[in-house]
């Protein structure tokens, strides 16, 4: 298994220049289990256990190992095993709030060049879902594509095509059939030797089946649909990464119905370029879009240029990271503040002794 087949480059061979003198080679994270991690590194598979340090110094969960990181191990591959380090810092991070009550982070992959959000074309298609994943994946830093499967299946593709045109500016959306082979080739030019795609969506849009067709082998298991809903079961039940024979790298990753963003204040306005541009032509600079006179955002609800659906949406979004931010800088402060308190009473032992 050589590193750039695992998607191994100049940059992140540039920031491993800071473990070079401490005996520890690259692996990138493949599977996280409950505190052990599966790693992939020259010398094979290796089963990864993090360092004390790691742990003494983690704030939160994005300092923690995720699938896709690439990472500073310590190799005893004649027991299979690695001690994990440090972590590289990551090109890309996809990341929503943990599903619960809690306020916490769920790094769903790192380092991901491609992320292929998927939706069928049934009646489980969610314009408002899609607009989630869009605004998660540009948050993210790698670069989304739409994907309309199960295309054979649907009367009226272009209908599905014309929806996701008012939303997703700019983003290469491509309607595609795993069973027919329809739109496949496209999808094709997206893997290559050493580049990593994602794929995101809800559980029944197909991704499995998607995989097994874009990359020519049986590389994941597939489940069928209720056919009353066009809802499915989670046939992916964790996330992996895969190295494909024929090139490129798979992080497939389970069906997410409830999908609560954690950070994506930088790409609303991305992801919203139609209502920021409506909002230009408001009469006053501090326009609120509620009651105010020449409002440029209320004038295209009224007209039809804009769908109140979609202002909604956006709102609601826009309230949604305000809230998270807000509880993540007091869960942040508490962590640091506990951090030193147990520095301090560490130093305080030390001198006692």
């Amino acid at each position: 298994m050589n590193l750039k087949s695992l998607g191994w480059n100049q940059t992140f061979e540039e920031a491993f220049k800071a473990y070079e003198n401490q005996l520890l080679v690259p692996g990138r994270i493949s599977v996280e289990h409950k505190g052990l991690y599966d790693v992939l590194t020259e010398h094979g598979e290796l089963l990864g256990e993090i360092t004390g340090k790691i742990r003494f110094n983690a704030t939160g969960r994005h300092d923690y190992p995720a699938v896709g990181d690439w990472v500073a191990v310590s190799a005893v591959p004649q027991e299979g095993k690695a001690y994990i380090h440090g972590i590289l810092p990551r090109k890309s991070k996809f990341s929503r709030k943990a599903a619960g009550l809690t306020t916490e982070e769920q790094i769903v992959a790192t380092n991901v060049d491609t992320v292929f959000l998927v939706n069928a074309t049934n009646q489980d298609f969610n314009l408002r879902r899609l607009e989630r994943y869009l605004l998660m994946a540009w948050e993210s830093g790698a670069t989304p594509v739409i994907v309309l499967s199960k295309a054979d299946l649907c009367d009226d593709v272009q209908k599905y095509m014309d929806e996701v045109e008012t939303i997703a500016f700019g983003v290469p959306t491509f309607a595609v059939s795993a069973e027919s082979g329809i739109g496949l080739d496209a999808l094709s030019s997206f893997i290559k030797e050493g580049e990593t795609v994602a794929l995101l969506g809800s559980s029944g849009v197909g991704k499995s089946t998607l995989a097994n067709k874009l990359f020519g082998q049986e590389v994941l298991k597939t489940n069928d649909i209720r056919e009353e809903d066009g809802k499915g079961k989670h046939t992916t039940t964790h996330r992996e990464l895969l190295v494909l024979e024929n090139g490129g790298i798979l992080i497939d990753t389970p069906g997410m119905r409830e999908l609560q963003l954690w950070e994506g204040d930088n790409s609303l306005r991305q992801s919203f370029q139609d209502i920021e541009a409506f909002a230009e032509q408001c009469r006053f600079r501090d326009c609120t879009h509620n009651n105010e006179p020449g409002c440029g955002v209320q004038t295209a609800i009224e007209t039809g240029e804009l769908d109140e659906e979609r202002y909604n949406s956006f709102l609601k979004l826009q309230r949604e990271l305000a809230y998270f931010a807000r509880k993540e800088d007091q869960k942040l402060a508490l962590a640091e503040r506990a951090r030193w308190k147990k520095i301090a009473g560490d130093r305080t032992r030390v001198h006692r002794k």
